[in-house]
């Protein structure tokens, strides 16, 4: 091999290994949930302006939260490696696999859930800043550390964390939080339980195995099924909430994707009921698409600005 043929070689393969580390360190921040939270935090930002608000504030907003964020998950990834590395559908995460040290994953989220409430409190305002720094904290040491391996509930209180995007993104806004803000929280917050339970039916072994107390793991599927349904409904009426601040575009959506993931609900719950073959993670993927939908209906209806059904913010 030629001198030159063996540089280029070796840069192509230092090149690999920085692509590598980053792809490593980009697997800490569990990407695709994170682009769940900025679905729900521009449409937040269109309502509380009642349009569009300016561009640099969505943007600013949404680093700040994407940092946040993949901040969370690398924490989260640090607390729960023995328990990832147990269960099939985490084992491939980094830290399992060695590619990343835990201290510095540890370091990296830390620095991450600080830099992003620094950049939140001086491109938004410090009360969005608060109110991120307070999302991490409570998804760190309450639902990782303190709920996740102790109670089926779980999911039910630590997914408060997941809520919390719209209320930062609200606040970014107006620096305020008002009502609506709650009612998009309490939308998601009923929605995450149906959620993560039929994701926690399909990999019942997988928590098991880990030791992990998911309502699919302790209780009988037909009781599973039952909540789902239950919290399904208390979802489909906390959308309604947002009719006094929203015109029909809004409730047709709220009304048939409600509609439809309720049927969707039901049928879980009747095949399991019948000791039929189910599918949860039907139900598990309908839940992502409804709550986009949801979402970008609230979004177009704020940004066209129509007459609301109530009474105007």
């Amino acid at each position: 091999m030629t001198p030159g043929r063996a540089r280029r070689v070796a840069r192509s393969a230092r090149l690999q290994r920085v692509r590598d580390v980053l792809r490593a360190y980009l697997g800490l921040t569990k990407t695709r949930i994170i682009e769940q939270l900025l679905v729900v935090t521009v449409p937040a930002m269109v309502l509380a302006e009642r349009g569009i608000p300016s561009i640099w504030l969505i943007v600013a907003t949404l680093i700040g939260g994407a940092m946040a964020a993949a901040g969370a998950h690398a924490l989260n990834c640090v607390v729960d490696a023995d328990i990832d590395a147990v269960m099939k559908r985490t084992a491939r995460r980094p830290l399992v696999k060695g590619q990343v040290p835990q201290r510095h994953a540890l370091v990296f989220g830390l620095a991450l859930a600080a830099v992003s409430s620094i950049w939140l409190g001086l491109t938004t305002n410090w009360l969005a800043a608060v109110l991120s720094l307070a999302a991490i904290a409570f998804y760190v040491l309450v639902y990782t550390l303190l709920l996740k391996r102790r109670t089926a509930q779980n999911i039910v209180w630590g997914g408060a964390a997941g809520c919390m995007p719209v209320v930062i993104g609200w606040a970014a806004v107006t620096g305020t939080v008002e009502w609506p803000a709650l009612a998009m929280f309490a939308v998601i917050f009923f929605w995450t339980p149906p959620h993560f339970w039929a994701l926690a039916m399909r990999y019942r072994d997988d928590y098991a195995a880990a030791g992990i107390p998911m309502l699919p793991v302790i209780a009988a599927p037909a009781q599973v099924s039952r909540r789902i349904v239950i919290y399904s409904w208390v979802m489909v009426v906390s959308t309604l909430l947002l009719l006094p601040v929203t015109s029909w575009i809004y409730t047709a959506v709220a009304v048939t994707g409600g509609a439809y993931f309720l049927l969707q609900a039901h049928r879980l719950d009747a095949a399991v009921r019948a000791g039929r073959e189910v599918a949860p993670m039907r139900v598990f993927h309908l839940s992502n698409l409804y709550l986009c939908v949801l979402f970008a209906a609230i979004a177009v209806d704020a940004a066209i600005g129509l007459p609301v059904l109530g009474w105007p913010l």
